[in-house]
Parts: structure tokens; C-alpha cells; sequence
């Protein structure tokens, strides 16, 4: 069962998380049997975000959806995992050339996206009752580190991207493969008066605690991907802070924890379909005889013949959900 642990540093500035999807990140993989298989190293990136977005999710405060999109020039045109605040995710990713081979099943980013240096990673904070006017937060990083250099790997861009964008440092070991997607993160939270800190006004207890955070970090950067994949969660924290002394909170598993789940609906690609409009619609119908959409995340398809299309644009019809609420 897919589970979301959380839990303190006790007197310590640090908190930490620890989530692995197991049958809802199954669920993912089974529901794109028929759209065709990703390649392996695009099965482990997509783990890799939906485990990355279900811990951001829960690391706020927010009435909305967490949306990680990938984008760049690679073959992997942009991959997208999306998080609703109950812990419901879905994934997926739009392919535009060959992976390159590989014997192992991993290749870094800059060979599926960043290929010339313009990937970018972008989260977006979208409430659910949006005020009129109001825009959903979007967070952009470069896939590049401040050097310009590529990073290879997802963890490295979304530390970059709490560092810069929540100013908090945090250490994320990530792994997948077609069984678990699997996530730790650590993170160093803010000491009361820590900008006194350069003019000596800290005593070298508040320094400790500072520095508590370097320690616990470099211990959770020891844990291996086989480990993180294989060990539950209470085998991996006892073996990664069996010094340490630590407040856990309830698990969060089953209808409260993490969980595959679609918010595509008939009514949805009917709004869709009416933001094409009906001319365009029409010249679909007249070609293929009916209109087909499949959802990319959970497979499903939605089809419209004749008579639904002309109920569509019927005039005093309900009104439906605009075309930019649609993923």
C-alpha cells in the first residue's frame, strides 16, 4: 500500500518525509498499456516526480494542486505530475523522438530534455477557488546549475528549486523502478534571529543547532536507491538516524494517503471541444466521422459522433468548464 510518512528532529531544526507508492504508481504505469509503454529511463523519471510532487504536497499549506511539468528540447518534449491536496496524483509524459539507448535503463536529463541547455523545471500552485483574476504561482528553474552546467538528475533541480524559491535548504534522494517510486526529503528549517548570526550575536548552542541540519542530511545522503526501493520506512529510518531522536506522526496511507487518481470527465472534453469551436469540430466529424479524445494520464477515451457534437453547441445548453481548466 502507497504511504506517506512525516516527522521531526526532536529540539532540532529539521523535518523530514518519507513517501513510496507502490500500488497507485503500478496503477499509473498499467493505465498507459494502451498508449504504448515509456522506455525505462522515462518510467524512472516519471516515479521519480510523482514521489518528488506527493512529498512537496505535503511540505504546504495549500487548497490546490502542486503541477511539476519538465520541458526542454530533448525527445522527452515535457513530462507532468500533478497533486491534489488529498493526495490523489497523476503522471505522465509527451515523447517527440527516440531516447537514446542505454544498457541499464537511466539516462540524465540532458539527454532526454535538456539536450541544448534549455530545459526547465516549472511548479505551479493552482487553488481551487480562484478569486476573479487570480493566476496560480508558478515557480520556474533552469535544469542547469549556477555554473550553467547540466544537472543530471531530478533531485539536484528541485533542490535548486527549494533553495532559491522556499530559501530552505533540503536534501532529496528519489528512486523508481516499474514495482515503487520512492522519496526522502529533509529539510532545514529557519532558527529564530539566524541573520545575528554573522555578528556574532548566537550562542554556540543556536550555531549547533544550525549545523544540526549538515549532519542529518549527509546521514540521509547514505541511503542507496536499492535501499530506498526495497527497506520499508521503519527498516530506513532506524538504519539512517538510529542516533537521532525522532517524532513521527501518523502514517498517512489508504483513503489518506497517496493514490492514483484522474480528474478527466466527459464534461471536461466536452468544454474542450466547445473552446475548439464549432467549425473545427465539424471538420473533424466530416473526416473521421466522430471525435475521439484519450486522456494521456489515465487512458480513457471520450467519443462524440454527430449528434453529441451538434448537442454541443445546441444554443441554452449548460454551461461547461472553459478550455484552460482542462489538463
Amino acid at each position: 500500500m502507497s504511504e506517506l510518512h512525516k516527522f521531526l528532529f526532536e529540539g532540532l531544526p529539521v523535518r523530514g518525509m518519507l513517501v513510496r507508492l507502490t500500488d497507485s504508481w503500478q496503477e499509473v504505469l498499467r493505465r498507459r498499456e494502451g498508449a504504448g509503454h515509456f522506455d525505462a529511463p522515462l518510467r524512472r523519471l516519471l516515479g521519480e516526480m510523482s514521489a518528488a510532487g506527493v512529498l512537496m504536497q505535503s511540505n504546504i499549506k495549500f487548497n490546490g494542486a502542486v503541477v511539476m511539468q519538465i520541458f526542454g528540447d530533448g525527445p522527452v518534449k515535457v513530462a507532468v505530475t500533478e497533486v491534489q491536496p488529498d493526495m490523489s496524483f497523476r503522471s505522465t509524459a509527451k515523447v517527440v523522438g527516440e531516447l537514446p539507448a542505454t544498457d541499464n535503463g537511466r539516462l540524465p536529463l540532458g539527454e532526454m530534455v535538456n539536450v541544448h541547455g534549455r530545459g526547465r523545471c516549472a511548479i505551479t500552485l493552482d487553488p481551487k477557488d480562484r478569486l476573479p483574476g487570480q493566476q496560480p504561482y508558478q515557480g520556474v528553474v533552469p535544469l542547469n546549475d549556477a555554473h550553467s552546467q547540466p544537472l543530471h538528475d531530478l533531485a539536484s533541480v528541485l533542490e535548486q528549486y527549494m533553495r532559491q524559491s522556499e530559501q530552505l535548504d533540503s536534501k532529496l534522494i528519489l528512486a523508481a523502478n516499474d514495482e515503487v517510486a520512492a522519496g526522502l526529503l529533509i529539510q532545514r528549517l529557519p532558527v529564530e534571529g539566524e541573520s545575528n548570526l554573522a555578528q556574532g550575536a548566537r550562542s554556540a548552542e543556536d550555531i549547533d543547532l544550525a549545523e544540526a541540519y549538515n549532519r542529518v542530511s549527509y546521514l540521509a545522503a547514505t541511503l542507496k536507491e536499492e535501499e530506498l526501493l526495497t527497506l520499508d520506512a521503519d527498516t530506513i529510518l532506524r538504519r539512517l538516524f538510529w542516533e537521532e531522536d525522532i517524532r513521527r506522526f501518523p502514517a498517512m496511507q489508504g483513503v489518506n494517503g497517496p493514490k492514483f487518481a484522474c480528474s478527466c470527465s466527459r464534461g471536461r472534453v466536452a468544454g474542450m471541444l466547445k473552446g475548439l469551436g464549432k467549425e473545427e469540430v465539424d471538420a473533424i466529424i466530416a473526416e473521421q466521422g466522430q471525435v475521439e479524445i484519450g486522456c494521456d494520464f489515465c487512458g480513457l477515451h471520450y467519443q462524440f459522433d454527430p449528434v453529441d457534437a451538434a448537442e454541443l453547441f445546441a444554443e441554452g445548453d449548460i454551461a461547461l468548464p472553459p478550455a484552460d481548466k482542462l489538463q
